[in-house]
């Protein structure tokens, strides 16, 4: 497998008018990994930054690791691979270096004729998210009859056709990774377990579990958001940090994910923080400042996704 570079873009929450041209910037500040989604329903912008980058000549398509996930109403075994060839035409490429399984929760699938017309892009691009979250009159999610073993059959049968060269999840609990990784007939394992990460959830269990297993672990969201109105980034410990090696918050919150050999994926908009957000690889957090870090851990998780909480796969029950 290609291996995972150790710092990647974010494109969760850019909104399409602005993806493009932050594409275009990372390229240019050095990124080559690209981490989208069908969800984030921007990938059509997203695949118009890339491909004007590589007519430039600024980069080849064979320099970018381009990663896309399978939505969670789609991982009935047939849909999974109009699915990947969705994501794959609006990015207007030819294959993916890397597709995860969103969650590990199958969702009802959308009507059948709805999925028919899905090759009809123009329409899926001008009704987003229609689809995606069916509701119970309780406004819960209505669950698929799915198991994500079998999602994972369909999801080999991508990288045996050339559509995707490696494949991974996303936010799976060690139970749920372990069952796949048991699965009989195993063709090919995930190569990253992409997860929330930040110093207010540390992860540690989840990472070491990953990590003897040889999979990956890549860190969503890892500049973390508010806990009672405390932002991390003001957090007290990661600014004295900051200013003892003369580097931004963001930086250390960057460079701690990178020596924990943890994959790391900031998303931003802004050019200034998409420039500097790279910038991580010129100097060290000692082992003092790692285990300042971590004592931050609060174990408060930002993306819990409570209209899921009644599904049978809920990753987010047990402890990790």
């Amino acid at each position: 497998m290609g291996d995972i570079p150790a710092v990647g873009l974010s494109c969760w929450k850019a909104s399409p008018g602005k993806v493009t041209e932050a594409v275009k910037g990372a390229i240019d500040a050095g990124y080559r990994y690209f981490n989208c989604a069908y969800f984030y329903h921007n990938e059509k912008e997203v695949g118009a930054g890339i491909r004007y980058k590589i007519k430039e000549g600024a980069v080849r398509r064979e320099d970018l690791f381009i990663a896309s996930k399978l939505w969670c109403t789609c991982h009935k075994k047939s849909l999974v691979k109009t699915a990947c060839r969705r994501s794959l035409k609006a990015l207007k490429l030819n294959y993916l270096d890397l597709y995860l399984i969103h969650w590990p929760m199958g969702f009802k699938p959308p009507h059948p004729e709805w999925i028919m017309s899905c090759s009809e892009l123009s329409f899926c691009l001008s009704r987003p998210g229609v689809h995606d979250l069916p509701l119970d009159e309780s406004d819960m999610v209505i669950p698929g009859d799915t198991d994500f073993l079998d999602t994972w059959e369909a999801m080999e049968d991508l990288v045996i056709t050339g559509l995707v060269k490696n494949i991974g999840v996303s936010n799976f609990n060690h139970e749920q990774l372990e069952r796949l990784l048991n699965k009989p007939g195993l063709r090919f394992k995930p190569v990253t377990n992409q997860i929330e990460c930040h110093p207010y959830l540390t992860q540690k269990n989840l990472i070491s579990f990953c990590q003897s297993r040889d999979v990956s672990v890549t860190a969503y969201r890892p500049l973390g958001g508010s806990c009672e109105g405390v932002d991390l980034i003001d957090d007290p410990v990661i600014q004295r940090i900051a200013k003892e090696h003369s580097k931004s918050p963001a930086q250390i919150l960057i460079r701690f994910q990178i020596q924990r050999n943890v994959i790391v994926i900031p998303g931003s908009i802004t050019p200034s923080h998409i420039k500097e957000n790279i910038q991580v690889f010129d100097f060290e957090l000692t082992q003092h400042d790692m285990d300042n870090i971590l004592s931050l851990d609060r174990n408060l998780r930002l993306a819990t996704f409570p209209i899921t909480k009644n599904h049978k796969d809920y990753p987010f029950h047990i402890e990790y």
